[in-house]
Order: C-alpha cells, then sequence, then structure tokens
C-alpha cells in the first residue's frame, strides 16, 4: 500500500463511516481496485484511521462531550453511552474472528448492502410519529436497545451507522436525533475496536501487536498519521453534509445508493474481477 492509496483509503473511511453505507464495502472494494495486498498492516490500518473519524465527532460536538456545568446531565449523557456500548464490546470479541473472515469474501457484503438499502428506502414511511426530539430524552434502556440494534453491524456491509439509527428510529427518536446519538455511540464503540487493534490484538501472519506494525517502519508510521488526519477533515464535512440531507429527504438517497452500488459490487467480483 502507497501513499496514495493510504489517502484515498482514509477519504473514504472519513466518508462512509457516519453514512448509512457501509464503510467496510467501499473500502474492500478500493483495496481489491488497487490490487492491494491485504496483509497484516493493511487490515490494522483500515480499522486505525478510525481514530480520525472518531476525533471528528467529538470536534463538531465538543459541547456534548465537555460540557460540565451541569454535572447531573453529564454523568446521564455519559452512562447511557457506556451501556451502550457493552453489547457491541462483548459480541465483538466473541466474533472478532468470524467477522474477519466474512471480510474475506465480498459477495456477502455485497447482498447485505442491497439488503440493508431496501430496509433504507422503507424506513421513513415506517416510523413516523416519534416521540424522542434530543439526547436528553433518551433513556438507558431505550440506549442499550440501540447499542443492541448496533450490533447488528457486526456483519460487514450492513453499517454501523443505518443499524444504530434505525434502532434509534425505531425506539422513537426523530431522525435528527438518531442520527446524532448514532455520532455519539460511535465514539466510545470505535474506540475500543481501535484501541483493541492497536494495543491487544496479535495479528496471525505477522505475530505482532498493531502498534508494533505501525512502528515497524518510518512508511508506516507515515501512512497511520496520514490516514488519520485525513479521515479526520472528510468525516467532519461528511457528517455535516450527512445531517442537512436527512432532514431535506430523509433516507430513501441512501437507500437507493447502497442498492446501486450493492449490485455494482455483486457484478463486480461475480463476474468482473
Amino acid at each position: 500500500m502507497n501513499t496514495l492509496q493510504a489517502f484515498l483509503i482514509a477519504v473514504i473511511e472519513g466518508l462512509t463511516e457516519y453514512l448509512p453505507v457501509s464503510s467496510t464495502a467501499h473500502m474492500v472494494f478500493l483495496s481489491s481496485y488497487f490490487g492491494i495486498q491485504e496483509d497484516d498492516f493493511v487490515k490494522l490500518f483500515q480499522v486505525s484511521i478510525q481514530f480520525g473519524a472518531i476525533l471528528a465527532v467529538v470536534a463538531l460536538y465538543w459541547k456534548k462531550f465537555f460540557d460540565f456545568s451541569s454535572k447531573s446531565v453529564a454523568i446521564n449523557f455519559y452512562i447511557k453511552l457506556i451501556c451502550a456500548v457493552i453489547p457491541a464490546l462483548v459480541l465483538g470479541k466473541l466474533f472478532d474472528d468470524k467477522i474477519e473472515a466474512v471480510l474475506g469474501d465480498p459477495i456477502p457484503i455485497a447482498i447485505v448492502l442491497i439488503l440493508g438499502g431496501i430496509i433504507l428506502l422503507f424506513i421513513d414511511s415506517r416510523f413516523q410519529s416519534p416521540t424522542v426530539l434530543q439526547e436528553e430524552d433518551i433513556t438507558i434502556k431505550k440506549a442499550v436497545t440501540i447499542g443492541f440494534w448496533q450490533c447488528l453491524a457486526m456483519m460487514p456491509g450492513t453499517s454501523r451507522s443505518a443499524a444504530s439509527i434505525i434502532g434509534g428510529m425505531q425506539q422513537g427518536l426523530t431522525r435528527h436525533a438518531a442520527a446524532e446519538f448514532s455520532f455519539f455511540l460511535a465514539v466510545p464503540t470505535m474506540m475500543a475496536v481501535t484501541c483493541y487493534s492497536v494495543f491487544l490484538k496479535t495479528y496471525e501472519t505477522s505475530q505482532m501487536k498493531g502498534y508494533e506494525l505501525i512502528l515497524k517502519s518510518n512508511e508506516n508510521i507515515q501512512l497511520f498519521l496520514i490516514g488519520n488526519v485525513v479521515a479526520f477533515i472528510v468525516a467532519i464535512i461528511a457528517i455535516k453534509f450527512f445531517i442537512e440531507i436527512i432532514k431535506k429527504y430523509g433516507f430513501k438517497p441512501w437507500g437507493w445508493y447502497r442498492i446501486i452500488v450493492g449490485v455494482f459490487l455483486l457484478i463486480y467480483f461475480s463476474y468482473l474481477k
């Protein structure tokens, strides 16, 4: 993987991480198209650049994360995030190997992308009477339920954002509130995945920890830094863009996008590759 390829992967990560379109599906296609060898560092890179995307949410919503003027409100906010992320932490650890195995087969990813798109076409008409208008109105029970919905994204191609947003709307949140809570929930979820991949996980081929792979060469360090900076900048733009789109048009545009991309990937990996 060269610098240009790392840059493009980071752009895709920043663009798609918070959109309901599956960043995994896009990165799998891009890696295949450029013929990027799926070695341990590439696998680590695709996960570790989520750190830049995480910082984008914290930067955009810094008042939500660091406003301690009302301690009870701040504590309640963090308790909800902690409770909501627990299902993903437990199930993610249990199914980590199975998830990684699916990443090697793009056909199921493309199929899930299409199925998720079909669901998004009808999500707006299905939940038309929201009762929760803002994050402060989300109960811990609702937060945990959304956390379980988020676990559907363990199947690559589902989209963590799509799963948690649908879960939020099923729990009575408005489109806007569901999208924002999905962003907030992404921070502890993705931070846990990134930290595990960088500091705890031993990669099978190299038998090295993630941070050892990063520090292995100056080139790896450079790619890691470039990837996170690019993902951070692009994610900020993507989040603002996404919020405006769902306010005006809902989720149908993303549903059609998923279906079109999914069909293309299905044809590409079945016949054209």
